[in-house]
């Protein structure tokens, strides 16, 4: 994987002012491509691949909290992803979120998202920078009769629109910028039941100052340990589990 990143020479996506869109090295995950070139482009970048299989996006964020509050920017991300995938999609089909990263369409799984700092930044340390990531599936159509894999979904499969690959793009930017208001006007905590309404359990939770889920039965779920997790993410391929 190369770092360097390519600045369009033209505007591929309709983009907020706030962010800048860079085209991924052709050999890296947009994931590792984004976190190679944060330090050195910051915050507002914005990286995408739309391919056959996979939608691809991953965003510079710049945080001003330590590490411990600075990872609950992944909340906000990931409503601002079900928003766009629910304003680009068919109607009357949801989309809906599991705590704390994963996405799902009409029940079935479509994908999820990850966060990123650098190596080494300590718990009360403020990280240099983050990265959200997201990959949504496209297509399983490589993957033989979607009869073998009825626990996730397909933007192919569930009718969007050839163009909505980019369209999800460009909303989640804007519903991002929106979310990321919300919180600096309200407060995380003010903002929550934000990211609730997405949640099956919807007001049967709660998601404390930390971000993390508190049930009002059952054990509580920490950001930092559901995080490291990953359960929608295949290690070995590095793409959504089917």
């Amino acid at each position: 994987m190369t770092a360097s990143a390519v600045r369009s020479s033209e505007p591929r996506l309709h983009l907020p002012p706030a962010f800048t869109w860079v085209a991924p090295a052709a050999d890296a995950a947009v994931h590792d491509f984004a976190c190679a070139i944060a330090p050195r482009l910051g915050a507002g970048t914005l990286a995408s691949r739309a391919g056959e299989r996979w939608l691809e996006l991953a965003v510079v964020l710049e945080p001003e909290e330590p590490l411990r509050l600075a990872r609950r920017a992944i909340l906000p991300c990931m409503v601002g992803l079900a928003e766009a995938v629910g304003a680009c999609a068919p109607p009357e089909k949801p989309a809906a979120l599991d705590y704390p990263d994963v996405i799902r369409f009409d029940g079935a799984r479509l994908g999820g998202g990850r966060l990123a700092w650098p190596g080494g930044c300590g718990e009360d340390e403020v990280p240099a920078w983050l990265v959200f990531s997201a990959m949504l599936i496209a297509s399983k159509s490589h993957a033989g009769d979607p009869g073998l894999t009825p626990g996730t979904t397909a933007l192919d499969e569930e009718g969007f629109e050839p163009d909505a690959p980019a369209a999800i793009v460009e909303a989640f930017a804007r519903y991002l910028m929106l979310g990321f208001d919300a919180v600096r006007e309200n407060g995380f905590e003010g903002w929550s039941d934000a990211y609730r309404r997405w949640l099956p359990e919807g007001r049967a939770i709660r998601i404390d100052a930390g971000g993390n889920l508190r049930p009002v039965e059952g054990a509580a779920i920490e950001l930092a340990s559901a995080l490291a997790g990953m359960a929608w993410l295949d290690p070995q391929t590095g793409a959504p589990r089917l």
